[in-house]
């Protein structure tokens, strides 16, 4: 890893993604670049300074000279923020993802702040429901997801009161495609009725498995919001593109083997049916990106177990 040289010549830097290398490794012909992403991650804009007393030369000085390190091979490490086209160029918003927590209680966070997801039938028992029978938010049942009814919902639009969630959203700002990342060592994705499971579409060196979701073709994940009220249900506050709906099942491994979480977890403390009770944990995230404008989140999950 080094910078680039910004002395003045302009220098493009570009790697080929896992699944590049791993095609161009084949030698079979199925090596093709289908499309390219642009990412500014060193760039502060705010640097850019219209008072600057030596003239309008000089206000993108500092950006200019900003040291710009060269592309990495590293998929986790590389383009946190990817550059978008679009056509018009009066746009005062862009849009983005924000989970939603407020539709009701099957979509919000367990109170540690993360998604629990019990991987095993005795962990889904405990986890179920607390001491007094009630439902616990946040717990997405991993052995079998279609037992309850907790889930995670992500929501895209124009976060912003300046205007009425009742107008529609241009074409070009609603997601219809997102791509889902999780560790494939871990978990799969699934609807939230467990009706349909995601097809992986490749896993890289890291083991983290990517999936393809589109609007229309996978409609047990991805649906239009057709609210266009104040609602208090609603996570966007201005017009409002598609939302994203899914749950996760454990893997195999964890679910009949305690290997991982004895090589990547810790323990702790979780309360549930039978009050506060040792349970493995592995925290992770999962990743979900907008496909069309690059915006992503980072949604916090710990896979439990009960000792």
């Amino acid at each position: 890893m080094a910078f680039l040289d910004n002395s003045g010549d302009i220098i493009l830097d570009a790697v080929l993604t896992d699944t590049g290398r791993m095609r161009l490794a084949k030698g079979d012909g199925s090596f093709k670049i289908v499309k390219f992403a642009l990412g500014d991650d060193e760039i502060n804009y705010e640097l850019y300074n219209k008072n600057n007393a030596s003239g309008s030369a000089y206000y993108d000085l500092e950006i200019l000279q900003t040291p710009v390190l060269e592309a990495f091979t590293d998929n986790a490490a590389s383009m946190k923020s990817k550059l978008i086209s679009i056509p018009r160029n009066n746009l005062l918003y862009l849009p983005i993802l924000k989970l939603n927590e407020v539709y009701d209680a099957s979509t919000s966070m367990h109170s540690t702040g993360y998604f629990l997801i019990a991987v095993n039938d005795a962990t889904e028992t405990e986890l179920e429901v607390d001491a007094s029978g009630v439902s616990i938010n946040g717990v997405l049942m991993g052995e079998t997801p279609s037992r309850g009814g907790n889930r995670i919902r992500v929501d895209q639009g124009l976060d912003t009161t300046a205007i009425s969630p009742g107008r529609t959203l241009d074409p070009l700002l609603v997601e219809t495609q997102y791509m889902v990342e999780i560790d494939n060592r871990l978990g799969h994705l699934v609807s939230r009725d467990d009706s349909n499971r995601a097809s992986i579409s490749f896993v890289d060196d890291d083991s983290i498995a990517t999936y393809y979701v589109s609007r229309g073709t996978d409609a047990e994940f991805i649906s239009d919001i057709t609210d266009s009220s104040n609602s208090a249900q609603q996570s966007i506050a201005g017009p409002r593109g598609t939302k994203a709906v899914f749950k996760i099942q454990s893997s195999l491994e964890l679910n009949s083997s305690d290997y991982l979480f004895d090589t990547i977890g810790t323990t702790e403390l979780i309360t549930g049916k039978s009050g506060a009770t040792n349970h493995k944990v592995i925290s992770t995230n999962i990743r979900l990106t907008g496909v069309n404008t690059g915006y992503r989140i980072d949604i916090p999950v710990k896979f439990c177990k009960k000792s």
